[in-house]
């Protein structure tokens, strides 16, 4: 849902900046007013529709506020500016160092205890069959 639109479900100006606390008062007030509960059993489902599309709109404009996006598409900073220069590190070397030490410590622990494993089941169980070693 674009902004515009959550702004006229709530009852702003579509060209309108409302803060949060305005956004959270304008929810309260459509939400009691079209709550499902208030309504009766044959027009509980347009009420149903309709109060999940408020939800939605506040969802909507709640988020955009709080991320500091008035317009309301919060994908819009992305796809101008790109990603951040933060994520493209010069030395990825120093970042994947870490990691593949970890792997190796893994993996060589591991042949080791099972070997230990293996040896100590060969003498415990000795086997006569000629395939295995």
């Amino acid at each position: 849902m674009r902004g515009d639109e959550a702004r006229e479900i709530l009852g702003f100006c579509p060209n309108s900046r409302p803060n949060l606390a305005e956004v959270k008062a304008a929810y309260k007030r459509k939400a009691m007013q079209s709550h499902p509960d208030l309504f009766p059993a044959h027009q509980k489902s347009q009420a149903e529709m309709k109060f999940k599309q408020i939800s939605e709109a506040y969802s909507c404009l709640k988020d955009c506020e709080r991320l500091g996006n008035p317009t309301g598409g919060s994908y819009v900073h992305v796809a101008r500016r790109g990603a951040y220069k933060s994520y493209s590190r010069h030395n990825k070397a120093l970042i994947r160092t870490p990691f593949f030490l970890l792997i190796l410590a893994t993996v060589s622990f591991g042949a080791l205890n099972a070997s230990r494993a293996y040896r100590k089941e060969k003498e415990a169980c000795p086997s006569y069959n000629p395939f295995l070693p």
